[in-house]
């Protein structure tokens, strides 16, 4: 039987069919309706299902699912098989909790600093005894952008550009564009380093919907190495939680 796995995010919502730790599926949408839902259900046999959301309201679908399926709602509580020590577990975000259990139950017996590159910027790190202590958290690549055009008068509003590697800018957009992604990029590593420097072997795994831009900033510095990229791991960390909870 597989497991029904949903996350709720701020822009989209992520729907996957896990078969044990197996990824058999996964789709993004912007809207969930019943019929997405029922679709899911007889094309797969589901036997129970986690659901993950940053928003209050839930949505009609929701009580189709609970109708039909045992369904868990993930909060910080349930760390599978991490030990949570942050001081206000009710404030940490979800998908935080859910990335670092994802990042342990794959990368067990190493310490996993987990960059998600959403909305917002998270960095947290898991030690190798499954601690997790807490993390950071920085205004987004798009939230950085949207910021510099709302709060001024004559700053444009541009979007990230892969192919800018310029030290400076030589106009007012290539200067943002400089500001804002090498800005990001010396961000970044100074995390990295950061926690190198304190004397911890890290795993770095990317996640969220611009991890692989990000990997591209990251592609020249010492740490590309050490670099790993999971799209999913929210995903698969929230799939890792329900089967430590109920298994």
């Amino acid at each position: 039987m597989a497991n029904l796995v949903i996350d709720i995010g701020n822009t989209f919502t992520k729907i996957a069919v896990f078969e044990h730790d197996e990824l058999l599926k996964v789709v993004q949408r912007e809207f969930i309706d019943p019929e997405t839902i029922t679709g899911f259900l007889h094309d797969h046999k589901i036997s129970r299902a986690i659901i993950s959301s940053v928003k209050a309201d839930r949505g009609n679908w929701q009580s189709v699912l609970s109708a039909k399926i045992p369904v868990t709602w993930f909060d910080a509580s349930m760390t599978g098989s991490i030990t949570n020590h942050y001081q206000t577990p009710e404030t940490l975000g979800a998908d935080r909790v859910a990335a670092v259990i994802g990042a342990h139950h794959l990368f067990p017996g190493i310490n996993n600093l987990v960059i998600d590159a959403g909305t917002c910027i998270t960095y947290d790190w898991v030690d190798i005894k499954g601690n997790y202590f807490g993390g950071s958290i920085s205004p987004g690549l798009k939230m950085r952008f949207k910021a510099v055009n709302n709060y001024t008068a004559a700053l444009p509003l541009l979007e990230a550009d892969e192919t800018f590697s310029d030290l400076y800018g030589k106009n007012t957009s290539s200067a943002i564009r400089s500001g804002i992604q090498n800005g990001i990029k010396y961000e970044l590593t100074g995390f990295i380093e950061s926690y190198k420097n304190a004397g911890v072997d890290l795993n770095i795994i990317l996640t969220g919907g611009d991890s692989i831009f990000f990997d591209t900033l990251l592609k020249n510095s010492i740490f590309a190495p050490y670099i790993k990229i999971d799209p999913h791991l929210v995903l698969k960390g929230l799939n890792a939680a329900i089967q430590h909870n109920n298994d």
